[in-house]
């Protein structure tokens, strides 16, 4: 089963005001297996794989995934992401160099990108 849901950028942040479309993907094992989380192909954030898969802890059952976690909870998780790369699992070259050596290049790009998703 898969949901289509969009994530709005949070309120004074660069992600301001997109709404950025995500596909999360439940298996036959959910919720003992975490959903997948697909933004679409080549979004630009550094712990965004170029596939579009979420890089977060908490969709990774090996790691922070827990079965009582809730969509909500994931959903902010991932806003949360947005702002707040997690720069000791980059998942996206691009956008992890630009992070962190051209934080000017990195915004400009998050802007416009957030135009681009604008609802």
């Amino acid at each position: 089963m898969n949901w289509n849901v969009g994530i709005p950028g949070k309120t004074g942040t660069k992600w301001e005001p997109g709404l950025y479309k995500l596909t999360i993907a439940f298996s036959k094992d959910y919720p003992t297996k975490p959903p997948k989380c697909k933004f679409p192909p080549g979004f630009y954030h550094p712990n965004v794989y170029p596939s579009g898969t979420v890089c977060l802890s908490i969709l990774n059952e090996d790691e922070d995934w827990r079965p009582a976690l809730t969509i909500k909870q994931i959903l902010l998780g991932i806003q949360e992401l947005l702002d707040n790369p997690n720069l000791d699992s980059p998942a996206q070259a691009e956008a992890f160099n630009d992070y962190r050596r051209d934080r000017e290049a990195y915004d400009r790009k998050v802007k416009d990108q957030a135009r681009k998703y604008t609802a």
